[in-house]
């Protein structure tokens, strides 16, 4: 008789984290997951399409802006390219935690600026793009600890 499965071990490390909604095999941590991937494609498509881009491009809408704080177009060159990797984090599986904190922080920086320079116009739109970025960086947490045995490795 041949034994067709392996019983799962848990590590001290797995057993101390109780299990997300997203991670769950029901029916309902599927749907998590697929709710949760595609707000990640959808704030990814933000950030890289509707925030990075006219950064970019130099579209005179953002340059406008940077000048008007004094940061010209280097610091929006900076900051295009900023949200351009942490669209295309928010994708990759090993950086989707670190991303989305990444762009939270970046967010507050944001809303800083909106405040001080623009009288606060525009600055809901940074702290309402917070709350999906928290949500993604909770729920896929789990991957920093592989992100952090990869660098490990090729350290």
């Amino acid at each position: 008789m041949s034994e067709t499965t392996v019983p799962a071990t848990r590590t001290a490390a797995s057993s101390a984290v109780s299990p997300v909604i997203a991670e769950s095999p029901t029916a309902r941590g599927h749907r998590a997951r697929i709710a949760l991937r595609t707000l990640q494609v959808v704030l990814a498509l933000f950030y890289v399409i509707a925030s990075a881009l006219p950064k970019l491009i130099a579209h005179p809408s953002a340059a406008e802006g940077f000048d008007k704080m004094g940061w010209g177009s280097a610091g929006m060159y900076i900051i295009g390219v900023l949200e351009l990797a942490g669209g295309i984090a928010l994708l990759i599986p090993v950086l989707q935690s670190v991303a989305a904190v990444a762009l939270s922080g970046l967010m507050v920086g944001a809303f800083v600026v909106q405040l001080t320079y623009f009288d606060g116009e525009n600055a809901a739109t940074p702290l309402i793009l917070i709350v999906p970025l928290a949500l993604i960086a909770w729920a896929r947490r789990g991957h920093n600890a592989d992100l952090l045995r990869l660098v490990r490795r090729r350290a």
